[in-house]
């Protein structure tokens, strides 16, 4: 294990680096912080470029245990003060412990012919969301989540604290043209079901027991008008009270668990 004291290390400026999308983008790396996040790496086989580790992990609960693991699936490991750690992380109060991953990479057709239903998300832009849909549609066994050009980042790291580790268990494609996408899903025989306000039908009265890909619009301007000519059926969540929307996860969780309760009975 290396032992690094300056700020103008080579892996620390590397590690700095990638708190910026266009790093992230151009040399196909990412980072994730704290002893459950690395350790899920771990656990689901991401591949791990390289680790630091702060010299106050060992005292945390589950630190020690934690730096046993690291060293079997990682060659690049390098402990540092505390101070210097805080320099890199991106979070408050951090644990000590940061891994430099490879952006995982799926095939789009073969995930697409192979599922059964997917989430599309159309411009969402707030990193709260877009982890918690990624995370629910984990929970519920939806195929795929994809994310078309002007969402945010998927990396960015507060969209991956926000998925609690589902980044690692569900193929998420980013960057896509929705248009060519929402053709593509309908030719493999999808039945394209959008969140929108001037639905005719309430959601629960959609057929959702074959494939189905279900389109969450942007927070403040809901799904462009090109997506919505394109659905196959524009649905509402009712609400009879008086809040003028809802907000997109839970719409988006409310039409996924959908998904779930068809199929299930």
């Amino acid at each position: 294990m290396n032992y690094i004291q300056s700020s103008q290390n080579s892996s620390i400026k590397e590690i700095k680096s990638l708190h910026l999308k266009k790093n992230r983008d151009s040399q196909g790396l990412y980072f994730v912080e704290g002893i459950r996040f690395v350790s899920d790496a771990i656990d689901n086989g991401q591949v791990i470029s390289k680790i630091i580790i702060s010299d106050k992990l060992e005292g945390l609960n589950g630190g020690s245990e934690l730096i046993e693991k690291v060293k079997s699936v990682c060659s690049d490991i390098s402990l540092v003060p505390e101070k210097l750690f805080k320099e890199v992380s991106d979070t408050q109060n951090p644990q000590g412990i940061l891994a430099v991953l490879k952006k995982s990479h799926f095939d789009f057709q073969k995930v697409i012919e192979e599922g059964s239903s997917v989430v599309i998300l159309d411009c969402l832009q707030d990193p709260g969301n877009a982890g918690t849909i990624i995370r629910t549609a984990d929970a519920a066994g939806i195929s795929a989540v994809l994310m078309s050009k002007g969402c945010v980042d998927l990396y960015s790291p507060k969209v991956l604290r926000s998925t609690m580790g589902s980044v690692f268990h569900i193929p998420i494609f980013e960057g896509l043209n929705i248009t060519e996408t929402i053709q593509v899903l309908k030719q493999k025989g999808y039945k394209v079901i959008a969140s929108h306000l001037s639905g005719k039908n309430n959601y629960f009265q959609e057929d959702m027991t074959g494939r189905s890909a279900i389109v969450i619009g942007n927070e403040a301007n809901g799904i462009s008008d090109d997506t919505a000519n394109m659905s196959d059926s524009l649905v509402r969540i009712p609400m009879p009270g008086k809040a003028e929307s809802l907000n997109a996860s839970i719409a988006a969780s409310i039409m996924i668990y959908e998904i779930v309760r068809q199929k299930v009975i």
